[in-house]
Parts: C-alpha cells; structure tokens; sequence
C-alpha cells in the first residue's frame, strides 16, 4: 500500500503545483487532486498537503515537497 498524499486544488492554484508533479513522478506515492479539502484556513496561509490524512505544511514548494517526504520516512505505513 501507497502512501497517499491530498492536495486542494485551490492550494495547487497557491503554489503546490510544483510539489504535486515531483510527487507524481514517484510510483511508490499515490497523488490525488480535491476541489476543497476544508482546510480553507490553512489554504489561504501557508502550501500544504493531506500525507495519509494529516497535514503537512511549508512556505514554498520545494520545502512541502522535502517535509513531505520526511513525514513519509518517518510514519511508515506499516
């Protein structure tokens, strides 16, 4: 099983586009797009993602991508 990570379409409007597609260059990591995740506060804040359900937040797309992946490492999904 897949790690899944979550992102608002409107925080890819923000900026996480760019972590989205290195995200999605990576088979051994599920990406999916929503039209909100209710996370409307922390959309309008900060570039964040949904990593198997809990948030993970940056202020570019380079560091959500890096934090992204540590969360990763470090929350194994077995």
């Amino acid at each position: 099983m897949n790690p899944i990570v979550e992102f608002c379409i409107s925080n890819l409007a923000n900026g996480s586009q760019k972590t989205l597609e290195a995200l999605e260059r990576d088979p051994n990591i599920d990406v999916l797009e929503y039209g909100c995740l209710s996370y409307c506060t922390k959309c309008a804040e900060s570039l964040y993602a949904l990593v198997n359900g809990e948030v993970v937040e940056a202020e570019t797309p380079e560091e959500l991508t890096e934090r992204i992946q540590e969360f990763i490492e470090e929350n194994p999904l077995f």
